[in-house]
């Protein structure tokens, strides 16, 4: 290939020619591979030749914008875009800019020499990899170079080698949307038009027209529509079609409104993005409004919507399925989207269920087995266990395959009927912690990447030692929904259990929302409750629960110090969580507590530890002391309305009211017994834990 780039050649060619790109209503891809002073002389020169506006992400271009401001592009169109990859591949900005590109648009993927690109690290893994330092990602990387070089429609340029447009498949010519409802959104228009009471969801992926349609029906209600969403930006084109008069409410906004006002009489509720809006906002937002519009993207940057449909459509006494299908910016079969979607696995779906119907074969048994990385380089693989794994949760993103395929200490497990994969279950190794960063995280001085439970275990448990400990957390889990309740869910965490100790592993542990039938699931697989969140889950909206499966004696010894912790704090806790957990432990005060106490009170006092965790043993202080305390007997006095002190003591906000917290806490120790407070105390510093106390 010659150092530059023939002048004019995209406009040259008539399979590059952006007129005719958009007469036949397609978008494509251009990949630009080398080293990179002569990338950027190909993009720039490629750029002065073709007319457009030439969006520009990453690299150092003075105009760029950086992949972490990606998602303000939402809801905009573009005439071609570079995208520079060449120190990191970002795939959610990658997927954002391809949607904001029109049809007859060009997009220039700069990255790396071809062969050199596997091994080079990659400046993205440092949002999912867990590791404070950048590493290379040759598993993703190799699958998306198989993925380009198998797009017949995909044209790569490297360093070195003649460059041509590859020939795009003959196409018809293709009639751009003029305004008008497509007959698609007719049809759908005419139905919710004339429908009873009740919830209506329209799943389609980016690109189908569902918020136009939604405004659409909005602009042609007799009755009034509220719209709401995670942000107004993401309603942008529900609200531009519906009408400048059409009243948006933050989700928050508009459930606290229904809850303390009455709603005037509307016909409908707009809910944009709703698979983004956690399960119990919806829920309780439902009841407030006689139907009910849901829109939400079955697939792409934002996460899959498949484990909303499953998990809170299903909830619902009646909920109407709908769906768009047929894209509206650029035709059907797109070179640029039909990339992504077989890149990304965005439109992978689990069909093996389809071959072991329980009611009409009798199903092999099952075998469960350990997934070596070999299964990575199986493309058939691949799809089918990832394709599982989106099906049956809330929200998966390009992040979640990333982060299985190249994150280090992922295991992943699999069940299968025969030949039909029938569940999989995804582990992230934890905990190996110094004992100084233990420690640290202790105290509340630091939280490195990754150990969600080790770490919790520390900060919130007053564990301090769980990170230094070796653990394994399931990530994920997931069995075809017509065989669950067979047994393959506690088969596929025995086989980890099986296997655990010969790696070193003291104990398993899973986060979960609560729930007691989910729970039942997990004490059934042998795992103990160790912890109760103060807070619900904005997913599932649910309070956060932790538990642990110990494996050798040191996690035995963990489980059983945290379970008896729970159960002597929980007649506090639960003034602040109100939940019924079915605990056995007597509730009583031990003496062997004492030390922990002291420990975990100081950490309040005189390090960063939060208030939440501290709470139950700052009640046992207050009966202890005689002092008065007003700020912290006030917390006491209303655990659900922490705040009110900052009023009451004219203090400037919540940062003050802590530190005043902090404050009456070191006085009380002080009072009940200097000496020990003073160890305590010391014993809290970086690198305290060394000290005798």
């Amino acid at each position: 290939m010659s150092e530059l780039i023939t002048p004019n050649l995209l406009s040259a060619d008539a399979n590059g020619d952006p007129a005719l790109l958009r007469h036949v209503g397609v978008r494509r891809l251009l990949v630009v591979s080398g080293e990179a002073h002569w990338v950027q002389r190909q993009a720039e020169a490629l750029c002065r030749q073709t007319p457009g506006d030439w969006l520009w992400l990453g690299g150092m271009q003075p105009d760029s914008i950086p992949f972490s401001k990606a998602r303000r592009l939402l809801g905009q169109e573009y005439q071609h875009a570079v995208f520079d990859a060449r120190s990191g591949l970002d795939v959610e900005a990658l997927a954002i800019v391809a949607g904001t590109l029109r049809a007859g648009s060009w997009l220039l993927l700069l990255v790396p020499p071809w062969h050199a690109w596997a091994q080079q690290p990659d400046a993205d893994s440092l949002r999912w990899s867990g590791q404070s330092q950048e590493i290379a990602t040759p598993n993703f990387i190799t699958h998306f170079q198989q993925q380009l070089l198998a797009d017949d429609e995909v044209t790569l340029w490297r360093q070195g080698e003649e460059g041509a447009i590859k020939p795009l498949t003959p196409r018809a010519l293709w009639q751009p949307v003029n305004g008008d409802p497509t007959p698609q959104q007719q049809a759908l228009l005419t139905r919710l038009r004339d429908a009873a009471p009740g919830v209506y969801v329209i799943t389609a992926a980016r690109g189908r027209g569902k918020s136009t349609l939604a405004g659409m029906l909005a602009a042609q209600c007799t009755g009034g529509c509220w719209v709401t969403s995670p942000s107004r930006e993401t309603a942008a084109q529900l609200l531009h079609c519906g009408g400048a008069e059409l009243p948006f409410w933050s989700p928050d906004a508009l459930l606290a409104h229904c809850q303390s006002s009455s709603v005037p009489p509307l016909d409908w509720l707009l809910i944009d993005e709703a698979a983004a809006i956690p399960a119990s906002v919806l829920q309780a937002l439902v009841s407030h409004f006689p139907r009910v519009l849901m829109l939400t993207t079955v697939q792409g940057y934002e996460g899959t919507g498949r484990g909303f449909l499953l998990k809170f459509c299903a909830s619902l006494p009646r909920c109407d399925m709908l769906t768009l299908d047929q894209p509206l910016r650029w035709v059907a079969d797109d070179p640029l989207e039909r990339f992504l979607d077989d890149a990304l696995l965005f439109r992978d779906t689990f069909t093996d269920v389809d071959a072991l119907n329980p009611a009409t074969a009798r199903l092999p048994a099952v075998v469960t087995k350990r997934l070596a990385p070999a299964w990575l380089s199986e493309s058939a693989g691949l799809h089918r266990y990832y394709a599982l794994l989106c099906s049956a949760h809330y929200r998966t993103s390009p992040l979640d395959l990333r982060r299985l395929l190249d994150a280090p200490s992922m295991h992943l497990y699999g069940a299968q009927r025969g030949e039909a994969v029938c569940g999989v279950a995804w582990w992230v190794d934890e905990g190996d912690l110094s004992p100084a960063l233990a420690h640290e995280v202790w105290a509340g001085r630091r939280r490195p990447h990754g150990n969600l439970v080790a770490q919790s275990l520390a900060a919130h448990g007053d564990e301090w030692q769980a990170p230094c400990l070796r653990s394994r957390r399931i990530s994920r889990i997931a069995v075809v929904a017509e065989q669950r309740r067979s047994g393959i869910g506690h088969a596929l965490i025995a086989a980890q259990r099986d296997t655990a100790s010969d790696d070193g592993i003291d104990f398993l542990s899973v986060s979960f929302g609560y729930q007691p039938e989910l729970w039942a699931f997990w004490q059934a697989c042998g795992f103990r409750l160790v912890r109760i969140g103060s807070h619900r889950e904005a997913s599932s909206g649910c309070y956060s629960a932790m538990a642990i499966l110990p494996i050798s004696e040191e996690g035995r010894q963990l489980a059983t110090r945290a379970e008896w912790r729970l159960a002597q704090e929980w007649p506090a806790l639960r003034r602040i969580i109100p939940l019924a957990l079915p605990l056995q432990l007597p509730m009583t005060e031990l003496s062997i507590l004492e030390d922990a106490e002291w420990r975990s009170l100081a950490g309040f006092a005189f390090a960063q530890r939060g208030m939440e965790p501290t709470f139950a043993t700052l009640t046992r202080l207050l009966g202890r002391s005689g002092l008065p305390l007003p700020a912290l007997r006030m917390l006491n006095a209303y655990p659900h309305d922490p705040e009110r002190g900052v009023t009451v003591f004219s203090l400037s906000g919540k940062k003050a009211l802590l530190q005043r917290w902090r404050d009456e806490t070191a006085q009380a120790l002080a009072e009940l017994d200097a000496a020990v407070c003073a160890r305590w105390q010391r014993w809290t510093q970086p690198d305290g834990f060394r000290l005798n106390k």
